[in-house]
């Protein structure tokens, strides 16, 4: 199969090489020996849920071959439709276009990196655009210093963005075309992949599969922690973190590149927390632009008005990982507030409550 089709599964062409495939969902779910798109599609939606990507998990080290990859797309789409967790659809889609995002802006500045092995695995610029109908939209401004989308496409992608620049009124509108930059354009594209993985689902299911997959499902919703967010949480305390987060804090505003399910787990409680956005990348240590476009999208994908729409890890998942400074065997952190809690909202919420009213 076709590598390119196994990065970017949502392409219509690798739908196709799925349809043309030789073998059919009821025989990867449910045949004598486990098809690994089963594994891979199983840890695609653990991996979109817990930590914001679909990417394979590197402590793992298990290489994936294109097919398995390619296969584990729509079998991970059946598991996101099955899952018994609150916005699964929604995080995973938002997941998907995270990483195709991280991938397409990487291909378009390295397309081939100069070696022949990898330039069938690269996407172009115009490869995306054609493929999302947006060729005859999207032009080149003349003097070069960005693009020129058609407002009605402008509209579509830009309507579940957050933040008042993508309103209308902010824009150099001409022609019945709105003016963006190269970085905004390319998040408009990862919002077209979003789009395109949450249309159709959840799916519905036939029970053949449905069967097949009891396992991975009961061990995906046995993954994901069950705790009672608070929508109430208005302060926002950094003395009041918990150790995970202080430290996780700490690591970012010092320089250091946090790991996918360290930089989300961060994110989406500094969300919960009810900080805004400049209050986000204050403590997320943010320093530049596209860092700061990074960490703005994924608040927005995991943030609502009334509160966190997606929890944070829980302290099983954050041990599970060794992001959780108390459970450190050589050097751990004293704090008994997190032997009687599971959740680090919960450890929020309870020193909050303790310390009475708190300034932000």
């Amino acid at each position: 199969m076709d590598p390119l089709h196994a990065r970017y599964p949502f392409l219509a062409a690798a739908r196709e090489s799925v349809r043309e495939a030789d073998i059919g969902l009821v025989a990867i779910v449910t045949g004598d020996e486990r098809h690994p798109a089963v594994e891979r599609g199983a840890e695609r939606v653990r991996r979109a849920l817990i930590d914001g990507t679909v990417r394979p998990d590197a402590e793992e080290g298990r290489r994936w071959n294109p097919r398995a990859e390619l296969l584990s797309y729509p079998v991970a789409r059946v598991l996101v439709s099955l899952v018994d967790a609150p916005g699964a659809v929604e995080k995973y889609a938002s997941a998907e276009a995270d990483t195709a995002y991280e991938r397409f802006t990487d291909d378009f500045r390295n397309p081939d990196d100069g070696l022949k092995s990898t330039a069938d695995k690269a996407i172009s610029l115009d490869a995306l655009l054609a493929e999302f109908d947006l060729s005859g939209d999207v032009a080149e401004t003349a003097d070069g210093d960005g693009y020129r989308i058609a407002v009605g496409k402008y509209l579509t992608l830009s309507s579940n963005l957050g933040g008042e620049s993508w309103t209308l009124a902010t824009r150099q509108l001409a022609d019945g075309t709105v003016k963006i930059t190269e970085t905004e354009l390319h998040e408009l594209l990862r919002e077209a992949v979003r789009q395109r993985v949450a249309a159709g689902l959840p799916t519905a299911v036939p029970d053949e599969i449905r069967e097949g997959l009891t396992d991975e499902v009961a061990r995906l919703e046995d993954t994901f922690s069950e705790v009672d967010i608070s929508p109430d949480i208005d302060v926002l305390a950094p003395e009041c973190f918990p150790p995970c987060v202080a430290s996780l804090m700490e690591r970012a505003q010092a320089g250091e590149s946090l790991s996918d399910h360290a930089e989300f787990a961060l994110v989406s409680f500094l969300t919960s927390a009810n900080a805004d956005t400049d209050e986000l990348l204050a403590l997320c240590g943010v320093d530049s632009d596209t860092a700061a476009t990074a960490v703005r999208y994924r608040a927005d994908r995991v943030g609502d008005e009334s509160g966190a729409q997606y929890a944070p890890p829980s302290c099983e998942t954050m041990q599970a990982y060794d992001e959780c400074p108390v459970a450190d065997e050589e050097d751990p952190t004293a704090d008994a507030r997190c032997d009687s809690i599971s959740h680090p909202l919960s450890y929020y919420e309870d020193a909050l409550a303790e310390a009475g009213t708190v300034g932000d």
